[in-house]
C-alpha cells in the first residue's frame, strides 16, 4: 500500500526538511534530505527569480525530487510616520557599520511573487507550499493543473479551513514552537498560540486532508508523537540549521551550541513579523518598541543584519531557531534524516 506521503510528496519517509529563507536551505541541503529518503523544499523568499531558478535547476540536472516555498504578499501593514519612528530608533545600531538607518526608505515590495509563480508554472515542480497567507483560488487551480501538490501553512484551524476550501492537496500545521517566520495569515491580529500537537489534531479533524506538523521537532519521539496525532509527514528546520549542508552562517551556526543562548523567544525587531529566534541584546532593546510591518521593517534592518554577521556581533543578528535548538547537531544532515526516520 502506498503511503500518504508518499502520494503527497512521494518520499520514502515522512520527514521533511522545512524551507529556511535566507540562505540556510541550499540545494545540497535538499538533495542530502532527499537522499537519506525525506523530502525538501527550497525556500524561494527574499530570492529574485534568476537565484531561484538556478537552484531549480542544479535539483532538476541532479534529479532530487522537491519542493519550493514562496511567501504569499500582503499589503502594506505600516505607515510612513510609525516607519520613520522606528528608522530613527534604529540609527544608533547602524552606526558603527556606517549605516545611516534614521533616514533609509520605506520599501514595499511583492517579493517577486508574479515571476515566480511564472516560473513554477512553466517549469513545475512536485510539491510548491505557502507562508504567510493564501494565494488565490486560481493559482492553486493552476498550479495543480501543471502537475504540483499544493500545501498551505497555517496556524490555526481557521486558517486550515480556508486552505481546504482553496482545494489545497495538503497543510502545514505550524506550532508555536517553531523557528523563523511565524505563518499567520493575521500578524496585525494576534491568534491563541497553539502547540504542534494539539494543532495538528485540531487541524486533522477539521479539514480532513494530509498535515504536514512543524514547529519544536527535537528527536524520534517528537516524530512518533506527531504522528501518532494525526501527522501524515513531521517537517524539521532547526535539528538541521548546523548540519554540513545548511548555509546558516557560522555565527548562527556558533549561538545554536552557545551554553549561554538560554531561550527562544518571539519577536518582530527584525522585520516587522513575529519569529521565533535565540534571545539576544537587540531583541531586549527594540522589541517593546518594535513596529508590525513585514516587509518594511525587514529591508530596514537587512544591511545591519549583514554588517553585524560580518562583523561576528550576534547580538545584533536574527538568531532564527525552534525551541529544540538544543538538539541541533553537527555533520551530515543524512544523519538526522536517518536518526528521525529510525524512530518510526
Amino acid at each position: 500500500m502506498t503511503e500518504v506521503w508518499t502520494e503527497l510528496l512521494g518520499s520514502a519517509t515522512p520527514i521533511v526538511a522545512a524551507p529556511m529563507a535566507g540562505g540556510a536551505t541550499t540545494p545540497h541541503l535538499v538533495s542530502a534530505v532527499a537522499g537519506a529518503g525525506g523530502f525538501g523544499f527550497l525556500a524561494a523568499g527574499y530570492q529574485p527569480v534568476e537565484a531561484v531558478a538556478a537552484e531549480l535547476r542544479e535539483l532538476r540536472d541532479g534529479g532530487t525530487p522537491y519542493g519550493v516555498n514562496l511567501f504569499v504578499p500582503g499589503p502594506p501593514e505600516i505607515g510612513e510616520a510609525e516607519f520613520r519612528r522606528y528608522a530613527r530608533e534604529l540609527a544608533d545600531e547602524g552606526r558603527p557599520y556606517g549605516l545611516d538607518l534614521g533616514t533609509a526608505p520605506l520599501i514595499h515590495d511583492d517579493d517577486h511573487w508574479p515571476e515566480k509563480l511564472d516560473l513554477l508554472l512553466t517549469n513545475p515542480v512536485p510539491a510548491v507550499s505557502f507562508t504567510f497567507g493564501l494565494p488565490e483560488k486560481s493559482v492553486v487551480a493552476a498550479l495543480q493543473r501543471s502537475g504540483t501538490r499544493v500545501l498551505a501553512t497555517v496556524t490555526t484551524v481557521d486558517e486550515a479551513r480556508a486552505a481546504a476550501e482553496l482545494g489545497v492537496d495538503g497543510v502545514v500545521a505550524q506550532g508555536i514552537e517553531a523557528g523563523g517566520h511565524r505563518g499567520t495569515h493575521t500578524p496585525q491580529r494576534p491568534t491563541p498560540a497553539v502547540s504542534t500537537e494539539p494543532l495538528v489534531r485540531q487541524v486533522a479533524r477539521a479539514t480532513r486532508l494530509p498535515v504536514v506538523a512543524a514547529g519544536g521537532v527535537g528527536g524520534g519521539e517528537h516524530v512518533r508523537r506527531l504522528i501518532a496525532a494525526g501527522a501524515t509527514a513531521v517537517a524539521v528546520g532547526t535539528l538541521l540549521l548546523r548540519t554540513d549542508e545548511s548555509g546558516a552562517n557560522q555565527l548562527h551556526k556558533d549561538a545554536l551550541a552557545d551554553p549561554a543562548r538560554t531561550e527562544t523567544v518571539i519577536t518582530r525587531a527584525f522585520t516587522g513579523r513575529p519569529a521565533r529566534g535565540l534571545r539576544n541584546a537587540f531583541i531586549d532593546r527594540h522589541e517593546a518598541t518594535a513596529p508590525l510591518g513585514y516587509p518594511a521593517v525587514h529591508h530596514l534592518t537587512r544591511a545591519l543584519r549583514s554588517a553585524a554577521t560580518a562583523a561576528g556581533q550576534p547580538d545584533q543578528v536574527h538568531l532564527w531557531a525552534g525551541t529544540a535548538y538544543r538538539n541541533a547537531p553537527a555533520g551530515p544532515a543524512a544523519d538526522v534524516i536517518a536518526g528521525l526516520s529510525a524512530a518510526l
